[in-house]
């Protein structure tokens, strides 16, 4: 790969196969105030905060990104909300030059309290985790979250403008598939983005998660059996996982994130950041590059720089879940998704 020098300004990353990259998602915590039954083991042991990166850490990362030609930039967990000084985090990214958007993935558990506050920060939007709108369904799934404090999440986010409102669905078999059109059926008067995502096997608990994989098919099947047919809405982006419907007569979509059944890595832009500061290449592919270990060592920019090209650079083509391999090193909370 070419060198990558500081004062080439913003230098866009392409991987081996020519994908450009130029979002970041950035896991601020493996800590959760949940324990999804699809996510993470019950008795899981969090890392001692020591251990992950600092607010002045992630920001100088997020510099570095930014010089590469980073424009978006995702937050997610673990649960982003919990960690101490979430505001102020968002705020000081929002300085980043180049950094054009900033978002975040949250259980929605925190944005009764939070969302008008990180909008004033200047947050500018947010998914929100919700599997099933049954209350007793959505405890067990979850193991003790309460779907009310969610539903005040929402509508706090969506008063504070932290629009398009997308939720999303995690579908496994034997807990909420059956929940998948209730779920649908928002959209018929709410212009949310409603998402369907594919259970992915990662970590210690894939051994459940493969046998709980419900195709987006079935599920776009499910759905139109029971509320019509679904028309796909034109003009796709191929960088979008999420391929968008729409029910006849909705005001709001439906996305369909296919990971396992329908891969779509030739259009990945993405890489993540993990809360240990490894730059991991693919979700589901254990390739990482510590980052954090040279930046406490007193690596200077360009080093941090170059380490992060050369690491994207690498990022693989695919998943190989069709050749039965696992990524094991890591929880789905680990990773932020």
């Amino acid at each position: 790969m070419p060198h990558v020098s500081l004062n080439d300004g913003p230098t866009p990353m392409y991987d081996s196969f020519g994908r450009h990259l130029h979002y970041l998602r950035v896991s601020l915590t493996d800590a959760c105030n949940l324990r999804c039954v699809y996510c993470m083991p019950e008795d899981i042991i969090f890392r001692p905060a020591s251990t992950l990166l600092q607010d002045d850490e992630i920001l100088i990362l997020l510099r570095v990104a930014a010089s590469l030609g980073v424009d978006k930039v995702r937050f997610t967990g673990g649960e982003p909300t919990v960690r101490r000084g979430i505001v102020a985090l968002v705020q000081a990214v929002k300085t980043i030059p180049g950094i054009e958007r900033l978002t975040m993935t949250t259980n929605g558990i925190r944005l009764a309290e939070l969302a008008r506050p990180l909008a004033e920060a200047g947050l500018d939007q947010v998914n929100v985790s919700i599997d099933t709108l049954d209350p007793v369904k959505f405890r067990q799934i979850t193991r003790r979250g309460d779907l009310d404090e969610v539903w005040r999440g929402v509508a706090a986010a969506e008063a504070a403008g932290l629009r398009p409102i997308k939720l999303n669905c995690v579908v496994t078999r034997g807990f909420n598939d059956g929940d998948v059109v209730e779920l649908a059926r928002l959209t018929l008067t709410r212009p949310w983005n409603v998402r369907f995502i594919e259970l992915m096997p990662l970590g210690k608990v894939a051994d459940f998660q493969q046998s709980q994989v419900v195709p987006s098919v079935e599920t776009r099947a499910t759905i139109e059996a029971a509320l019509g047919p679904l028309a796909l809405v034109p003009g796709h982006n191929g960088h979008d996982p999420a391929k968008s419907y729409r029910l006849d007569g909705a005001i709001g979509q439906l996305g369909f994130i296919s990971s396992v059944t329908e891969p779509f890595c030739e259009g990945c832009n993405r890489l993540r950041l993990t809360a240990d500061g490894r730059l991991r290449l693919c979700l589901l592919r254990d390739d990482e590059v510590d980052l954090l270990t040279p930046l406490r060592s007193g690596a200077d920019f360009e080093t941090l720089r170059r380490l992060m090209a050369e690491g994207a650079y690498h990022k693989p083509w695919g998943h190989r879940l069709e050749q039965h391999e696992i990524a094991t090193s890591r929880e789905m909370s680990q990773i932020g998704g």
